[in-house]
């Protein structure tokens, strides 16, 4: 009968049991923002073997349509690296290739995924797109590309947070607010560092437009990167292709108009308590020391603060000799950017007159002694709170801080989901504006959030989201290729509790994931742009996964985590553009440590990571663009730092596997490839041994470069 019907009408069975599926053309333009409602699932022949979960069932019934269906089960080889570098950014090594390839048992690959999604390495995989996402760098950017020393620990705590699967709704709530709404939480103070990526031209005279650009900026990525949507399009004009008024933007905005940005230490309770008292104790011990060293020293600091102080307008200066408490909540803001240029810090001992440096000298020693009984400062990181009262929010014509509208705006959210106020509850001393927006952006009832990660995290696995345009699911991006899966996977992450582990967990072990990266000729024809997924799409590694990958098959690679970042080597010349604010850290073993650690700085990305298409982090990327250039092949070829790689493989090689040259090739294919060579690759590459004018271990050496360049290693099938 299935024989019959297939020959009578041209459409294979399976297209006439399934549900019918919404067409990307039949969605409405404002379909993101309607309310996400959890799709019946498909249901698909009984006789059907390639369905590992519900996922397959909406992508087959879509398939069916087209007379397509999944390619054959990727080897397990290729599906062990595949999921490797999917989940942890890292090559299996031969002995757990190995295991899986022996693992007879029902449940083999299943182990696998719950060990990977188990790892402390998962959260450093999982942590470089989503710090692209919220543009996390360590340095200002513009000129001076001055260094922000505490950013790191941003940085781990995104890592963290994956690591423990922290509900996504209340790692939001914790960017957003933390302050607010966990302030006992130290990981939740670091969160709001989030707030604190913006690029920022600290040295700026002009501190209004300084102030407003800091507003756009956390305005557009808080959108973007939870909301998924172009907000900033709506910053000068209404948005020309999606439902948000000029209106909403600023709406938008005065959420984060009372914004203070400040360093906290880490410390809550009791022991926070104890070491404020032991502060006083000491600071009451040694203020006349104190008191001694600030009357030599002030008239220094005085003389060059006066000389700062003469680049601001005296609107602005002036600020400084008006009582904090008389200060509307704008001039405090003000204020502080003035601050931050003026007072004068650090030695001002060469200044000084010899005689006046010379009691200094003493006075400092004996305070040096005393600073044995000092408390031990806290860690402290980057946060964002606000004031008691934030200055008002205009709607600005044309998006000029200069033209503000005459009535100040109350805190909102998009009209088109939703017209009601924010209900602001006080949290502490803040008037709780950012808990309200958190709140309302983690509410199970926003139609864009969950949505929006989904869709990330299935761009993650398959290189291109089911909305193409992952950051922009509004009107003018791609429509979803499978609607009803993207509104499924929403729902279940939901119901999750939204758990981002689950859902990764859902999608790697769907048979779609599973699938080769080889699928049949008429498939290809019918579907060109894979868009139903036919076969799983082959993808380059990124420019971390690519360094990680070379320390890990050379055997250099340092697993320690966390921590300030690292500086490995630089070419000279672009040390020398550094102009010494990248310091190699001198210890060569942690310069091996993972490419996450790497210090991101704006203005100078690290060499690999931008050839390899690494973004420069001065504003939020979703997903990042893959070129293929002459530069990439020819680093491969001759960069100092590659073939160091390629001598610290070749040394590893020939530790494991002897002076035998088979076992050679086949142990430098393992390590790298996750296979045996074949035959034929056997015995060229024995020829190459034996004919190689150098000595063996160079010989080894070039080998094992010759691996480091193949499409093999740097794609994943």
């Amino acid at each position: 009968m299935r024989l019959l019907l297939r020959l009578s009408t041209g459409i294979p069975l399976l297209a006439l049991l399934v549900v019918p599926t919404v067409r990307a053309a039949e969605l409405p333009d404002d379909w993101a923002y309607r309310q996400v409602e959890r799709p019946a699932v498909p249901v698909l022949p009984d006789s059907h073997t390639r369905v590992g979960n519900e996922i397959d069932q909406f992508l087959l019934s879509r398939l069916a349509t087209r007379g397509l269906t999944f390619a054959p089960e990727a080897g397990r080889r290729t599906l062990i690296r595949r999921v490797y570098f999917d989940l942890i950014g890292l090559p299996p090594t031969p002995e757990q290739v190995e295991a899986f390839v022996r693992d007879s048992s029902h449940d083999a690959y299943e182990k696998v995924v719950d060990q990977l999604l188990a790892s402390p390495q998962f959260g450093e995989r999982m942590a470089v797109w989503w710090l692209d996402v919220v543009r996390f760098a360590e340095t200002d950017g513009f000129k001076a590309d001055d260094p922000r020393p505490l950013a790191w620990r941003y940085r781990d705590y995104v890592i963290k947070s994956f690591n423990a699967d922290k509900p996504f709704h209340r790692f939001i709530q914790e960017q957003l607010a933390g302050d607010e709404l966990f302030s006992n939480d130290p990981d939740a103070l670091i969160a709001t560092g989030f707030l604190r990526h913006y690029p920022d031209e600290y040295n700026a005279v002009n501190l209004e437009q300084r102030r407003q650009e800091i507003l756009n900026d956390i305005t557009d990525t808080t959108a973007a990167t939870f909301l998924g949507i172009t907000l900033g399009c709506c910053r000068c004009h209404d948005h020309k292709t999606d439902p948000i008024p000029q209106h909403d933007y600023y709406r938008m905005q005065a959420f984060f108009a009372g914004m203070w940005p400040t360093e906290r230490p880490l410390v809550v309770g009791e022991q926070r308590d104890q070491l404020e008292l032991s502060r006083i104790a000491w600071e009451a011990k040694t203020a006349e020391l104190r008191g001694l060293l600030a009357r030599i020293e002030e008239p220094y600091r005085t003389k060059e603060s006066n000389r700062r102080r003469g680049r601001f307008a005296e609107e602005h200066s002036g600020l400084l000799d008006k009582p904090y408490e008389q200060r509307s909540p704008l001039e405090k803001q003000l204020a502080a950017m003035v601050e931050q240029q003026v007072v004068v810090l650090g030695d001002v001992s060469k200044q000084m007159k010899p005689a006046e440096r010379d009691e200094w000298v003493m006075l400092n020693a004996k305070l040096g002694q005393l600073n044995r009984e000092r408390p031990q400062e806290p860690p402290r990181a980057m946060v964002m709170t606000d004031l008691p009262t934030a200055p008002p929010t205009k709607l600005l014509r044309r998006g000029s801080w200069r033209s503000p509208d005459k009535e100040p705006l109350t805190p909102g959210f998009l009209s088109t989901i939703t017209e009601a106020d924010a209900s602001l509850k006080p949290q502490g001393s803040t008037p709780g504006r950012r808990a309200a927006l958190a709140n309302w952006i983690a509410a199970p009832e926003n139609p864009l959030t969950a949505r929006v990660i989904a869709n990330r995290l299935w761009q993650h696995h398959f290189g291109t989201g089911l909305v193409a345009t992952s950051a922009d699911l509004g009107v003018s991006g791609d429509r979803p290729t499978h609607p009803e899966l993207l509104d499924w996977l929403a729902s279940e992450l939901v119901a999750k509790q939204w758990s981002l582990k689950s859902l990764h967990r859902s999608i790697v072990t769907s048979a779609a994931y599973r699938q080769s990266a080889n699928g049949d000729t008429a498939a290809s024809k019918a579907d060109p742009d894979n868009k139903l997924l036919w076969q799983f799409p082959r993808r380059r590694l990124d420019g971390e996964a690519l360094r990680d990958a070379m320390l890990a098959v050379s055997g250099r690679l340092n697993p320690k985590a966390g921590g300030p970042s690292i500086f490995p080597e630089l070419p000279t010349e672009l040390q020398k553009s550094a102009g010494g604010q990248w310091k190699v850290t001198p210890d060569a073993k942690e310069r091996d440590r993972r490419s996450v650690y790497v210090f991101v700085k704006r203005n100078l990305r690290y060499p690999l990571f931008s050839l390899f298409d690494a973004t420069d982090r001065n504003e939020t990327c979703s997903r990042r663009f893959v070129t293929t250039t002459a530069p990439q092949a020819l680093t491969l070829l001759n960069d100092s730092l590659v073939l160091s790689f390629a001598k610290s493989f070749g040394i590893r090689v020939i530790r494991e596997a002897g002076n035998d040259p088979q076992k050679i090739v086949d142990r430098a294919f393992h390590l790298a490839l996750c296979r045996p060579p074949t035959p034929i690759e056997r015995a060229a590459l024995l020829t190459f041994l034996k004919q190689h004018s150098g000595s063996s271990a160079e010989a080894v050496t070039d080998l094992c470069h010759a691996l480091l360049n193949l499409n093999e290693f740097l794609y994943v099938d």
